[in-house]
Formats: C-alpha cells, sequence, structure tokens
C-alpha cells in the first residue's frame, strides 16, 4: 500500500512538474493547435465608439482553409455602405489584401497601409491579417488573472523588421490555452488591447462571442459582436477570388 501511495505522488509530482515545464513557445503551440474549423460563415455586428458617438455597422464573414495551409477571408459589409475586404493568407509570405469600396474601386491594402484604421475603427488592416506562429520569438512573463482568467502571459517579438507593432503580449488561459487577451505595443508604448469575451463551444470549437478592441484610456474602443455562425460547411470558392470582388 505504501509503494502505491509513493507512486501515486510521484505521478502527480510528475505532472505538475510538466506543466510548470512548459516554455513560452509550448504554451503558444498548444494554443494554435486547438481545434479550428475548415470553413466558416458568420453575421457579425460592429459598433464603433469614438468621440462620445457609437456608429453601429453589419457585416458577413466567410474564411476558408486551403489544401495548402494558407487561409481566404471574405468580409462584406451591408450596413451602412457595401464594403468588401479580401484576405490570402499565406504560411511562408506576406498576406494579400484587397478592399472594395463603395464606388466599386478594388485596391490592393500594401504594406505600409496595413496599420491604417480598418472603415474607421479601432481595428487596423494588419488586425485582419493572419499570424503565423513562425512571425515572432517568445518569452514567458509573469502569469496573471486578467478577465477573471488564470493565464500565462506571453511576450511575442516580431521576427521581421515589418510588423507593425513592436511586440505584443499574449493572455493564454491556462485551463484550455485559449488567447483571452492581447496587448499591442507599437515604438516601445502600449497602444491598445484585444479582449474575448462571451466564448462558447461551437461544434467543438472555441469562440468569442464578443470581441473589443480597446484603446489605452479605455474610452475608445470598437465591439465586434457575433449575430449567428457556422463551422464545416461547403462554401464555394470562387467567392474568394479578386474578380469577384466587383
Amino acid at each position: 500500500m505504501k509503494k502505491n501511495i509513493l507512486f501515486i505522488i510521484f505521478l502527480i509530482l510528475f505532472s505538475t512538474q510538466t506543466v510548470l515545464a512548459l516554455t513560452a513557445r509550448e504554451i503558444v503551440e498548444k494554443s494554435d493547435n486547438l481545434p479550428q474549423s475548415t470553413t466558416t460563415m458568420s453575421d457579425m455586428k460592429m459598433s464603433i465608439h469614438s468621440g462620445g458617438s457609437i456608429i453601429d455597422k453589419e457585416f458577413n464573414l466567410e474564411a476558408v482553409e486551403t489544401a495548402k495551409n494558407d487561409s481566404k477571408t471574405l468580409i462584406t459589409f451591408t450596413k451602412p455602405s457595401k464594403l468588401k475586404l479580401l484576405t490570402h493568407s499565406h504560411p511562408d509570405k506576406e498576406d494579400d489584401q484587397w478592399l472594395m469600396m463603395s464606388s466599386g474601386k478594388v485596391k490592393r491594402i500594401t504594406a505600409s497601409g496595413k496599420e491604417k484604421s480598418f472603415v474607421n475603427s479601432h481595428f487596423s488592416y494588419e488586425d485582419l491579417s493572419s499570424r503565423k506562429i513562425n512571425d515572432y520569438t517568445y518569452t514567458q512573463l509573469s502569469d496573471e488573472t486578467t478577465l477573471t482568467f488564470p493565464c500565462y502571459r506571453i511576450e511575442g517579438t516580431p521576427t521581421t523588421k515589418d510588423n507593425v507593432y513592436d511586440k505584443v503580449i499574449l493572455y493564454v488561459r491556462q485551463k484550455d490555452f485559449f488567447v483571452v487577451r492581447i496587448d499591442f505595443f507599437k515604438k516601445g508604448k502600449y497602444l491598445k488591447r484585444l479582449e474575448n469575451h462571451d466564448i462558447r463551444v461551437v461544434d467543438g470549437i472555441l469562440t468569442p462571442f464578443d470581441v473589443r478592441m480597446i484603446e489605452t484610456d479605455d474610452k475608445e474602443w470598437t465591439g465586434l459582436h457575433i449575430a449567428s455562425i457556422t463551422y464545416n460547411q461547403e462554401i464555394s470558392s470562387s467567392k474568394f477570388n479578386k474578380e469577384a470582388l466587383r
């Protein structure tokens, strides 16, 4: 009996040490490996809180993962104006983005334009691009509780010079490795933060139904709310062609 007790204690200690021994990179990898969909269709509501006023917008989001580990996302605004943003994300090179303006003209979003505001919100075009795990080096900071969740706190420093942000700090929920908050820094200063609220499980996928990008003063912010979402339903690939924007 004594041997069994000692064996159980050893297993508990070994398990605890294994968790504590996770490196910053391993924590981010666990987050990156959470279940994801092959396609997404969602109706979204956007509220921009700026200068004491609120501007409401609505859009549809459609996204698909391809066999080459690329992804394509189409955002189509339905209120108040008709805009479209098409993003082609690549695992080994810079994302491609095109914006169809209300005039019908299509323009390419260049690397220098990625820090600009998207539809006058607190999201930039960079924020709507994909983030590859190898784009950053990672350092583990002290753990912290945020949004009521005990979190690992991970600092990410870009490996290239063309990134809009100097660094980001990820708050990774300890119980399931879901990122609940991201702090963004630019030119050495804290710029804004993204918060994920109302996190639900939809078809086995952790999904934040309330996303907020908040400025440093906590007064200016943009909220995104999911009105409806469907995963893993077939979407025509022709929707994601640049020519289909017109």
